[in-house]
């Protein structure tokens, strides 16, 4: 599967990538199958291993069909989206110019591994460890009744996807003359939307 991202909007630095996908980890599996296509909406837990390969966890429920469409599905792809947003030709300085639409998407393809019960129980750890971090009174899993959590485990399943490629899209204004990206930057900002303000600021036309 390809992603088009003219030369203005690619990102290639693994920092950033990684960055992007840490901020934003709760992104969409798609895979394919002998009735087409499968998409589940997950959180994932992003790892680089010592060998310096991207690896992201995920469960799913067995339930899912996708769940047992995983196992023959090869490569599949994982999409991560952050800030996105309409934008105005009214913002412009140079004219004449037409709408268009700012975002950033990070698209992560690879083969996946299956997890083993001790696996899958280290990964609902991680998550639920990062997403209760700086709560006043977190929830553990050590916190619920003897054998609560082992009685679960057998509807979900939990697999890795190993990343081979990294195809980063940062649509933000980047081809725009002059000041425009700056102005653009500005209304969002202005208009309630300062993550994506931010994010231009971040990633400016290249000089």
């Amino acid at each position: 599967m390809t992603l088009y991202v003219p030369s203005h909007f690619r990102v290639e630095d693994p920092k950033v990538l990684d960055e992007f996908i840490s901020n934003n980890a709760f992104g969409t599996l798609v895979s394919s199958g002998a009735v087409g296509l499968h998409a589940s909406h997950l959180p994932f837990v992003p790892e680089r291993d010592a060998a310096g390969t991207l690896r992201l966890h995920f469960h799913l429920a067995r339930a899912n069909p996708q769940a047992a469409a995983l196992p023959e599905a090869g490569q599949v792809l994982a999409i991560f989206q952050g800030a996105h947003g309409y934008v105005s030709p009214t913002w412009y300085e140079n004219h004449p110019a037409v709408p268009t639409w700012n975002y950033a998407v990070v698209h992560a393809h690879g083969p996946i591994e299956p997890m083993d019960e001790a696996q899958l129980l280290a990964l609902l750890e991680k998550l639920s460890s990062h997403y209760e971090s700086g709560r006043a009174e977190p929830w553990t899993l050590g916190g619920t009744p003897p054998g609560f959590i082992e009685k679960l485990i057998p509807v979900i399943t939990g697999y890795t996807l190993v990343v081979e490629r990294l195809d980063g899209k940062f649509k933000l204004s980047q081809n725009r003359p002059g000041n425009d990206a700056r102005r653009v930057a500005e209304a969002l900002e202005a208009g309630g939307d300062p993550g994506l303000a931010e994010l231009m600021r971040s990633h400016p036309p290249r000089r």
